[in-house]
Protein backbone atom coordinates (compact mmCIF):
# COMPACT_ATOMS: atom_id res chain seq x y z
CA UNK A 1 0.00 0.00 0.00
CA UNK A 2 2.58 2.43 0.85
CA UNK A 3 4.58 1.92 -2.64
CA UNK A 4 1.49 2.66 -4.16
CA UNK A 5 0.80 5.62 -2.39
CA UNK A 6 4.00 6.91 -2.71
CA UNK A 7 3.25 6.10 -6.94
CA UNK A 8 0.14 8.09 -6.32
CA UNK A 9 1.67 11.19 -4.77
CA UNK A 10 4.82 11.12 -6.67
CA UNK A 11 2.59 11.05 -10.11
CA UNK A 12 0.72 13.37 -9.34
CA UNK A 13 3.33 16.29 -8.10
CA UNK A 14 5.06 15.25 -11.65
CA UNK A 15 2.18 14.98 -13.50
CA UNK A 16 1.08 18.66 -12.42
CA UNK A 17 5.00 19.71 -12.89
CA UNK A 18 5.39 18.37 -16.21
CA UNK A 19 1.95 19.82 -17.99
CA UNK A 20 2.96 23.22 -16.67
CA UNK A 21 6.16 23.29 -18.57
CA UNK A 22 4.37 21.20 -21.55
CA UNK A 23 1.54 24.62 -21.73
CA UNK A 24 4.20 27.48 -21.52
CA UNK A 25 6.28 25.65 -24.05
CA UNK A 26 3.84 24.68 -25.86
CA UNK A 27 2.44 28.37 -25.90
CA UNK A 28 5.74 30.89 -26.20
CA UNK A 29 6.35 28.06 -29.51
CA UNK A 30 3.42 29.10 -30.95
CA UNK A 31 3.67 32.73 -29.58
CA UNK A 32 7.61 32.61 -31.90
CA UNK A 33 5.86 30.92 -35.10
CA UNK A 34 3.29 33.97 -34.54
CA UNK A 35 -0.01 32.16 -34.15
CA UNK A 36 -2.71 34.73 -33.03
CA UNK A 37 -3.22 35.04 -28.86
CA UNK A 38 -6.92 33.49 -29.56
CA UNK A 39 -5.49 30.50 -31.19
CA UNK A 40 -2.96 29.83 -28.47
CA UNK A 41 -5.58 30.71 -25.87
CA UNK A 42 -8.45 28.50 -27.00
CA UNK A 43 -6.47 25.65 -28.96
CA UNK A 44 -2.74 25.48 -27.42
CA UNK A 45 -3.76 26.29 -23.63
CA UNK A 46 -6.73 24.07 -23.89
CA UNK A 47 -4.76 21.62 -25.00
CA UNK A 48 -1.94 21.31 -22.66
CA UNK A 49 -4.24 21.94 -19.59
CA UNK A 50 -6.22 18.68 -20.89
CA UNK A 51 -2.87 16.69 -22.11
CA UNK A 52 -3.13 15.33 -18.23
CA UNK A 53 -6.60 13.73 -18.61
CA UNK A 54 -5.60 12.49 -21.93
CA UNK A 55 -2.17 10.52 -21.56
CA UNK A 56 -4.04 9.53 -17.92
CA UNK A 57 -7.00 8.15 -19.93
CA UNK A 58 -5.24 6.76 -23.23
CA UNK A 59 -2.72 4.73 -20.79
CA UNK A 60 -5.88 3.24 -18.72
CA UNK A 61 -7.29 2.35 -21.92
CA UNK A 62 -4.28 0.76 -23.21
CA UNK A 63 -3.88 -1.39 -20.18
CA UNK A 64 -7.89 -1.95 -20.06
CA UNK A 65 -8.82 0.05 -17.05
CA UNK A 66 -11.89 2.01 -18.66
CA UNK A 67 -13.70 2.89 -15.58
CA UNK A 68 -10.03 4.88 -15.01
CA UNK A 69 -10.07 6.33 -18.42
CA UNK A 70 -13.90 7.42 -18.28
CA UNK A 71 -13.90 8.22 -14.50
CA UNK A 72 -11.13 10.80 -15.35
CA UNK A 73 -12.22 12.44 -17.72
CA UNK A 74 -16.34 13.11 -16.25
CA UNK A 75 -14.86 13.49 -13.35
CA UNK A 76 -12.02 15.98 -14.47
CA UNK A 77 -15.56 18.07 -16.09
CA UNK A 78 -17.41 17.40 -12.88
CA UNK A 79 -14.07 18.81 -11.00
CA UNK A 80 -13.60 21.59 -13.42
CA UNK A 81 -16.86 23.26 -13.21
CA UNK A 82 -18.20 22.80 -9.28
CA UNK A 83 -14.38 22.90 -7.67
CA UNK A 84 -12.13 24.76 -9.68
CA UNK A 85 -14.81 27.55 -11.32
CA UNK A 86 -16.72 27.54 -7.34
CA UNK A 87 -13.18 28.19 -5.93
CA UNK A 88 -11.85 30.77 -8.74
CA UNK A 89 -15.14 32.94 -8.23
CA UNK A 90 -15.26 32.78 -4.32
CA UNK A 91 -11.86 34.38 -4.67
CA UNK A 92 -12.87 36.78 -7.35
CA UNK A 93 -16.24 36.96 -9.18
CA UNK A 94 -15.77 35.99 -13.04
CA UNK A 95 -17.21 38.46 -15.46
CA UNK A 96 -17.42 37.43 -18.70
CA UNK A 97 -16.60 39.29 -21.36
CA UNK A 98 -15.70 37.13 -24.31
CA UNK A 99 -18.02 36.98 -27.28
CA UNK A 100 -16.22 33.74 -28.13
CA UNK A 101 -16.45 32.47 -25.14
CA UNK A 102 -20.43 33.09 -24.89
CA UNK A 103 -20.28 30.95 -28.28
CA UNK A 104 -18.52 28.18 -26.49
CA UNK A 105 -20.94 27.81 -24.00
CA UNK A 106 -24.06 26.59 -26.23
CA UNK A 107 -21.17 24.38 -28.00
CA UNK A 108 -19.91 22.70 -24.56
CA UNK A 109 -23.43 22.08 -23.70
CA UNK A 110 -24.84 20.28 -26.67
CA UNK A 111 -21.43 18.35 -26.98
CA UNK A 112 -22.45 17.14 -23.07
CA UNK A 113 -26.44 16.05 -24.34
CA UNK A 114 -24.65 14.25 -27.73
CA UNK A 115 -22.11 12.59 -25.32
CA UNK A 116 -24.87 11.22 -22.53
CA UNK A 117 -27.03 10.17 -26.09
CA UNK A 118 -23.91 8.32 -27.42
CA UNK A 119 -23.90 5.96 -23.85
CA UNK A 120 -27.25 5.48 -23.10
CA UNK A 121 -26.68 2.13 -24.21
CA UNK A 122 -24.19 1.66 -21.99
CA UNK A 123 -21.29 1.05 -24.68
CA UNK A 124 -18.69 3.06 -25.85
CA UNK A 125 -18.30 1.59 -29.15
CA UNK A 126 -15.59 2.47 -31.95
CA UNK A 127 -18.19 3.80 -33.39
CA UNK A 128 -19.16 6.10 -30.73
CA UNK A 129 -15.52 7.08 -30.54
CA UNK A 130 -15.00 7.95 -33.82
CA UNK A 131 -18.56 10.23 -33.34
CA UNK A 132 -17.13 12.07 -30.54
CA UNK A 133 -13.31 12.54 -32.65
CA UNK A 134 -15.30 13.56 -35.86
CA UNK A 135 -17.28 16.40 -33.70
CA UNK A 136 -13.87 17.11 -32.29
CA UNK A 137 -12.63 17.70 -35.22
CA UNK A 138 -15.09 20.14 -35.98
CA UNK A 139 -14.64 21.53 -33.23
CA UNK A 140 -11.08 22.12 -33.67
CA UNK A 141 -12.07 23.59 -37.48
CA UNK A 142 -14.79 26.39 -36.12
CA UNK A 143 -12.01 27.40 -33.50
CA UNK A 144 -9.27 27.83 -35.69
CA UNK A 145 -11.67 30.37 -37.84
CA UNK A 146 -13.06 32.20 -34.64
CA UNK A 147 -8.75 32.38 -33.37
CA UNK A 148 -8.55 34.11 -37.24
CA UNK A 149 -11.36 36.33 -37.28
CA UNK A 150 -11.61 37.87 -33.67
CA UNK A 151 -8.09 39.21 -32.98
CA UNK A 152 -9.32 41.75 -30.82
CA UNK A 153 -11.64 39.85 -28.39
CA UNK A 154 -10.82 39.94 -24.91
CA UNK A 155 -9.55 37.09 -24.44
CA UNK A 156 -7.18 37.22 -27.12
CA UNK A 157 -6.30 40.20 -25.54
CA UNK A 158 -5.56 39.02 -21.62
CA UNK A 159 -3.91 35.77 -23.28
CA UNK A 160 -1.45 37.76 -25.33
CA UNK A 161 -0.84 40.18 -22.17
CA UNK A 162 0.00 36.45 -20.16
CA UNK A 163 2.28 34.93 -22.79
CA UNK A 164 4.15 38.08 -23.26
CA UNK A 165 4.89 38.07 -19.96
CA UNK A 166 6.70 34.62 -20.00
CA UNK A 167 9.00 35.58 -22.92
CA UNK A 168 11.32 32.13 -23.60
CA UNK A 169 13.83 31.75 -26.43
CA UNK A 170 12.65 29.40 -28.85
CA UNK A 171 14.99 26.42 -28.47
CA UNK A 172 14.33 26.78 -24.34
CA UNK A 173 10.75 26.72 -25.80
CA UNK A 174 10.99 23.47 -28.19
CA UNK A 175 13.19 21.77 -25.14
CA UNK A 176 10.29 21.96 -22.75
CA UNK A 177 7.40 21.60 -25.10
CA UNK A 178 9.04 18.26 -25.70
CA UNK A 179 10.28 17.33 -21.81
CA UNK A 180 7.10 17.93 -20.48
CA UNK A 181 5.49 15.74 -23.14
CA UNK A 182 8.01 12.99 -22.46
CA UNK A 183 7.34 13.50 -18.32
CA UNK A 184 3.63 13.73 -18.85
CA UNK A 185 3.60 9.91 -19.88
CA UNK A 186 6.30 8.97 -17.40
CA UNK A 187 3.99 10.76 -14.80
CA UNK A 188 0.64 9.12 -16.30
CA UNK A 189 2.07 5.90 -15.97
CA UNK A 190 3.57 6.05 -12.45
CA UNK A 191 -0.43 8.04 -11.69
CA UNK A 192 -2.40 4.80 -13.32
CA UNK A 193 -0.02 2.56 -11.69
CA UNK A 194 -0.84 3.86 -8.15
CA UNK A 195 -4.59 4.31 -8.87
CA UNK A 196 -5.20 0.49 -9.78
CA UNK A 197 -3.71 -0.48 -6.94
CA UNK A 198 -4.75 1.69 -4.46
CA UNK A 199 -8.33 1.00 -6.17
CA UNK A 200 -7.29 -3.12 -5.40
CA UNK A 201 -6.31 -1.93 -1.92
CA UNK A 202 -9.22 -0.30 -1.14
CA UNK A 203 -11.77 -2.54 -2.70
CA UNK A 204 -13.46 0.43 -4.96
CA UNK A 205 -13.93 0.74 -8.50
CA UNK A 206 -11.68 2.20 -11.03
CA UNK A 207 -14.71 4.57 -11.66
CA UNK A 208 -14.81 6.03 -8.17
CA UNK A 209 -10.94 6.05 -8.21
CA UNK A 210 -10.98 8.06 -11.92
CA UNK A 211 -13.62 9.87 -10.75
CA UNK A 212 -12.23 11.77 -7.65
CA UNK A 213 -8.73 10.93 -7.06
CA UNK A 214 -7.21 10.58 -10.28
CA UNK A 215 -9.76 13.69 -11.63
CA UNK A 216 -8.71 15.76 -8.64
CA UNK A 217 -4.87 15.33 -9.68
CA UNK A 218 -5.47 15.62 -13.27
CA UNK A 219 -7.58 19.09 -12.62
CA UNK A 220 -4.99 20.72 -10.80
CA UNK A 221 -3.27 22.53 -13.32
CA UNK A 222 -6.58 23.95 -14.39
CA UNK A 223 -6.96 25.02 -10.66
CA UNK A 224 -3.87 26.76 -10.45
CA UNK A 225 -4.04 28.45 -13.97
CA UNK A 226 -7.87 29.69 -13.10
CA UNK A 227 -6.75 31.01 -9.60
CA UNK A 228 -3.56 32.87 -10.34
CA UNK A 229 -5.99 34.31 -13.38
CA UNK A 230 -8.97 35.58 -10.80
CA UNK A 231 -6.16 36.57 -8.39
CA UNK A 232 -4.55 39.07 -11.72
CA UNK A 233 -8.13 40.00 -12.52
CA UNK A 234 -8.05 37.99 -15.89
CA UNK A 235 -11.57 36.64 -15.85
CA UNK A 236 -12.13 35.42 -19.46
CA UNK A 237 -8.68 33.34 -18.68
CA UNK A 238 -10.07 31.91 -15.64
CA UNK A 239 -13.68 30.74 -17.51
CA UNK A 240 -11.70 30.06 -21.08
CA UNK A 241 -9.13 27.46 -19.28
CA UNK A 242 -12.63 25.74 -17.60
CA UNK A 243 -14.45 26.09 -21.23
CA UNK A 244 -11.48 24.31 -23.22
CA UNK A 245 -10.33 21.98 -20.93
CA UNK A 246 -14.00 20.12 -20.37
CA UNK A 247 -14.62 20.51 -24.60
CA UNK A 248 -11.35 18.81 -24.80
CA UNK A 249 -12.44 15.95 -21.97
CA UNK A 250 -15.81 15.11 -23.48
CA UNK A 251 -14.51 14.80 -27.40
CA UNK A 252 -10.87 14.03 -27.64
CA UNK A 253 -10.33 12.39 -24.32
CA UNK A 254 -13.05 9.94 -24.19
CA UNK A 255 -12.87 9.18 -27.91
CA UNK A 256 -9.36 8.19 -28.03
CA UNK A 257 -9.81 5.94 -24.86
CA UNK A 258 -12.91 4.28 -27.21
CA UNK A 259 -10.73 3.98 -29.81
CA UNK A 260 -7.74 2.43 -28.20
CA UNK A 261 -10.47 0.21 -26.06
CA UNK A 262 -14.14 0.42 -26.60
CA UNK A 263 -15.86 -0.39 -23.20
CA UNK A 264 -19.02 -1.03 -21.17
CA UNK A 265 -19.84 1.70 -19.28
CA UNK A 266 -21.91 1.15 -15.64
CA UNK A 267 -24.83 2.22 -14.68
CA UNK A 268 -23.99 3.86 -11.94
CA UNK A 269 -22.22 6.04 -14.69
CA UNK A 270 -25.73 6.88 -16.31
CA UNK A 271 -27.60 7.61 -13.56
CA UNK A 272 -25.44 9.37 -11.35
CA UNK A 273 -22.46 10.78 -12.60
CA UNK A 274 -23.51 11.95 -16.04
CA UNK A 275 -26.61 14.06 -14.76
CA UNK A 276 -24.51 15.65 -11.96
CA UNK A 277 -22.06 16.34 -15.04
CA UNK A 278 -25.00 17.52 -17.50
CA UNK A 279 -26.77 19.35 -14.96
CA UNK A 280 -23.69 21.30 -14.06
CA UNK A 281 -22.89 22.20 -17.59
CA UNK A 282 -26.15 23.24 -18.24
CA UNK A 283 -25.57 25.50 -15.00
CA UNK A 284 -22.67 27.07 -15.62
CA UNK A 285 -24.24 27.68 -19.40
CA UNK A 286 -27.62 29.50 -17.38
CA UNK A 287 -24.70 31.59 -15.50
CA UNK A 288 -22.82 32.55 -17.61
CA UNK A 289 -24.33 33.31 -20.81
CA UNK A 290 -25.81 37.09 -19.93
CA UNK A 291 -29.54 36.61 -21.10
CA UNK A 292 -31.38 39.74 -21.74
CA UNK A 293 -28.50 41.98 -21.76
CA UNK A 294 -27.24 40.92 -18.38
CA UNK A 295 -23.53 40.35 -18.34
CA UNK A 296 -22.86 36.87 -17.62
CA UNK A 297 -20.49 36.20 -14.02
CA UNK A 298 -20.14 33.66 -11.28
CA UNK A 299 -20.71 35.42 -8.50
CA UNK A 300 -19.72 34.11 -4.93
CA UNK A 301 -23.13 33.11 -3.85
CA UNK A 302 -23.15 31.09 -6.85
CA UNK A 303 -19.10 29.98 -6.51
CA UNK A 304 -20.21 28.85 -2.57
CA UNK A 305 -23.41 26.15 -4.69
CA UNK A 306 -20.80 25.12 -7.24
CA UNK A 307 -18.49 24.56 -4.38
CA UNK A 308 -21.30 22.74 -2.13
CA UNK A 309 -22.36 20.60 -4.97
CA UNK A 310 -19.26 19.43 -5.48
CA UNK A 311 -18.31 18.08 -2.18
CA UNK A 312 -21.72 16.94 -1.38
CA UNK A 313 -21.19 14.93 -5.04
CA UNK A 314 -17.18 13.48 -3.75
CA UNK A 315 -18.92 12.54 -0.03
CA UNK A 316 -21.68 10.92 -1.56
CA UNK A 317 -19.07 9.09 -3.89
CA UNK A 318 -16.77 7.87 -1.04
CA UNK A 319 -19.86 6.62 0.83
CA UNK A 320 -21.61 4.89 -1.11
CA UNK A 321 -18.09 2.76 -2.30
Amino acid sequence: MILALLALISGFALLVWSADRFVEGAASTARHFGMPPLLIGMVIVGFGTSAPEMVVSALAAFQNNPGIALGNAYGSNITNIALILGVTALINPILVHSSVLHKELPVLTGVTVITIILLVDLKLSFCDAGILLLLFSGLMFWTIRQGLKQKNDSFAKEVEAETASRKMPVRVASFWLAAGLILLIISSRILVWGAVKMAHIWGVSDMVIGLTIVALGTSLPELASSVIAALKGEHDIALGNILGSNLFNTLAVVGIAGIIQPFNVGTETLWRDMPVMGGLTVSLFVICYGFKGRQGRINRVEGAVLLTVYLAYTVYLIATA
